[in-house]
This record gives C-alpha cells, structure tokens and sequence, in this order.
C-alpha cells in the first residue's frame, strides 16, 4: 500500500502523477525482489517544510530534495534482495500483514528547481527522486563510489523502462 499525502501548495499536482509514482514505485519493489504487502508513505511538502525535517532528523539546517526513512535494517553495501529476499518475517515484523518499508519527503518546490537546473521535466526529476528514494528504502546508498554507481544505474534502469527520458 503506497500512501501519498501533499501538504503543500507551491506545485500544483494531479492524479495522474500520483498514479505514475505509483506504478513506478510497484515495479521498482517487484525488480528489487518485494514480494510481501508491503507499506510506505511519501509526502510532498514544499522547501521550508523540508528544512525542518532535515533540522530535526538529521541534524542539517538545509533545504533538500528528498529524505528517505527506512525502516528495515541493512547491513553496509547490503540491499533488500540480498538480506530480505527469502527471509521469514515474523507476524510481529508486519502491521496488518504489511511490511513496512518507510517514509519519503519529497520537496515539489525543490524538484521544481532542479528541473530547471538539469533541464527536464519536473515530472522526470519527480520520478527520479522517488525512485532514488525507493532504492534508499531498500537499502542502496551512495557515500561510496561503487555504491553509487550501483544506484544511478538501477535509477536509470527503472526510469528507462518507463521511457522517462532527458528531454
């Protein structure tokens, strides 16, 4: 189950970016090997909102694109597939039969930003930021070289294969 909320008002959204998000997020957790019901939340704020979170959660006084809070564990360079994939969770693991993977903050005002200093689409720096997220979620990192690599490369995989391109 995929729970989106927005609580800001800067970007104007529509449902059809909703459901996109969705089947991107569906598939990037079918690929990584998330077989279980699972939940996770992502909300959109706008920069101020975002700045706060980033305050109070990591101890960062800055504006930022997007946060991630996984809620499993994973041990360094290790990802879902490769600790979780044939693992028994427990039913006190789960909440309601769920998995829960965790939470995404995703600043719109900020993608708006980026859109234009990457020049693309905010639709494409949307995507890309939730999937960036979803892989965080899952485990993938990029304070190594090799790890990052890995997850520009899943990054790019995912959003080719719904032709979300570079204009």
């Amino acid at each position: 189950m995929i729970y989106i909320e927005d609580e800001q008002v800067v970007i104007k959204t529509d449902k059809e970016l909703e459901i996109l998000i969705e089947k991107l997020v569906e598939y990037t957790l079918k690929e990584e090997g998330v077989t279980k019901e699972f939940e996770l939340s992502i909300l959109f704020v706008d920069n101020e909102r975002i700045k706060d979170i980033n305050r109070e959660e990591r101890g960062k006084d800055i504006e930022t694109d997007v946060l991630s809070f996984p809620m499993l564990h994973y041990p360094k360079g290790k990802v879902f597939k490769e600790v979780y994939l044939n693992y028994d969770f427990l039913p006190e693991d789960l909440y309601e039969g769920r998995l829960i993977l965790g939470d995404i903050v995703l600043s719109l005002e900020k993608a708006e930003e980026q859109r234009g200093e990457f020049d693309h689409s905010f639709k494409r720096e949307v995507c890309y930021l939730i999937i960036h997220s979803v892989l965080h979620l899952l485990g993938y990192d990029h304070m190594e070289e090799e790890e990052k690599a890995l997850m520009r490369k899943r990054e790019e995989e995912i959003l080719q294969k719904f032709n979300i391109i570079r204009e």
